[in-house]
C-alpha cells in the first residue's frame, strides 16, 4: 500500500509538472503570436499614415487651385487628367515607379 501510494504520488507530481510545462508553452506561444501582431499592426499603421500625409498633401493642393481663378483650374485639369502641356514645355513622365 504505502509502495502504491507513493507511486501515485510521483505520477501526480508528474501530471503536475507536465500541465505546467504546457501551460507555460502556450502562454510562450500566445505572447509570440501577440507580438508578430502588434509587429504587422504597426507597419500597417505606418503606411496608413504615410497615405494620410500624401492625402493632406494633394488635398491642400486642390485647395490652392480652386481658390484660384477658372483658368488655372482649367489648366490644372488639362495638365493632370489630360496630360496636356503649355506651348513649348516640355513633361517628363517617371516610369521607375518611385
Amino acid at each position: 500500500m504505502a509502495q502504491s501510494r507513493k507511486k501515485r504520488k510521483k505520477v501526480l507530481r508528474s501530471a503536475g509538472r507536465l500541465f505546467f510545462l504546457l501551460l507555460l508553452f502556450s502562454m510562450l506561444a500566445a505572447y509570440i503570436s501577440n507580438q508578430v501582431t502588434i509587429s504587422s499592426k504597426r507597419a500597417e499603421l505606418e503606411s496608413l499614415n504615410e497615405q494620410i500625409e500624401q492625402q493632406k498633401t494633394e488635398n491642400q493642393e486642390m485647395e490652392r487651385i480652386l481658390s484660384g481663378d477658372a483658368d488655372e483650374a482649367t489648366e490644372w485639369v488639362a495638365r493632370d487628367s489630360y496630360g496636356y502641356a503649355a506651348p513649348n514645355e516640355r513633361i517628363i513622365i517617371d516610369v521607375s515607379g518611385n
